[in-house]
């Protein structure tokens, strides 16, 4: 008994500590990004680094916010995400009714092709696409953008949304059907609600993938007026000089709104990613 007691005490303090490690490792780099943020330019080359501000300024945030086209990039990636994320969100709902509750032909390899699609690399990708893109006229601009993106977001909403609606019954749609309703009907009316906790959970990891993407955003866009702000960063890197408080200052605003999100709708997202486990 008192062996027992005692690995549990001692498995216990162990993932304890395994945990704070872990959050530790993650809100570590964080930490500093706004700590860095907060301090002014001299304090940052400072040596040694100090943890906290001895002078803590918004100086680095309004010469962001006031001198900088940031805003501009900001903006750009909140249409870029919001496109992507919407556009995807639908067309993964489609896809993954149509091969979850319709028998065709190639229905499984379908299912595979969604997830080969999924598991490609952007590396290999953004030759090919840049090629289709400039025959699309769509090459530097924000549309031309959200194209490449559905290329990852689509695969990856259409693959959640298979596994989620597998979950839900099929006598909800047979009775709709038996009730004179459509197959889109039966879709829109009855699965979208039911499924409302994946689709939330979908819309957000797609949303942050668009939010925080960089290699499409580097190589398909070069004007300022279109950039994205992990694009738009970039600018912020002169040859080898960093301005390391307008960095931090914008990594900080771009940090906002996507921890904003998941701190709202965390109780949805823990939902759907149970929901989709369970049957």
């Amino acid at each position: 008994m008192v062996t027992g007691r005692r690995s549990r005490a001692i498995a216990g303090v162990s993932i304890a500590l395994g945990t704070a490690a872990l959050l530790l490792w993650s809100l570590l780099p964080i930490y500093w990004i706004v700590v860095t943020s907060l301090k002014p330019e001299k304090e940052i080359y400072d040596y040694p680094p100090t943890l906290l501000p001895q002078a803590p300024t918004l100086a680095q945030y309004h010469t962001v916010l006031t001198r900088t086209r940031f805003p501009l990039f900001v903006g750009n990636s909140a249409m870029v995400a919001l496109a992507t994320t919407f556009m995807a969100v639908v067309i993964g709902i489609l896809a993954a009714y149509a091969i979850t509750r319709m028998r065709f032909p190639g229905r499984a390899m379908v299912a595979r092709g969604i997830v080969a699609a999924y598991l490609l690399p952007p590396s290999l990708l953004f030759i090919p696409l840049f090629i289709v893109l400039q025959h699309l006229g769509l090459i530097d601009s924000l549309p031309g953008l959200v194209l490449a993106y559905l290329t990852f977001t689509v695969p990856f909403a259409t693959w959640m949304l298979i596994g989620y609606i597998r979950t839900i019954p099929t006598d909800l749609d047979e009775a709709a059907r038996i009730d004179g309703a459509s197959r889109m009907q039966v879709l829109w009316k009855i699965l979208v609600p039911v499924a409302a906790p994946g689709l939330t959970v979908v819309a957000l990891f797609a949303f942050t993938q668009a939010w925080n993407e960089f290699l499409y955003a580097l190589i398909y866009v070069y004007s300022d007026s279109v950039r994205t702000l992990t694009s738009g960063l970039v600018g912020m890197m002169m040859g080898d000089v960093f301005i390391w408080g307008q960095l931090m200052a914008a990594s900080t605003i771009a940090i906002v709104p996507v921890l904003a999100i998941y701190l709202v709708a965390q109780r949805t997202m823990v939902e759907g990613l149970t929901a989709g486990g369970v049957k």
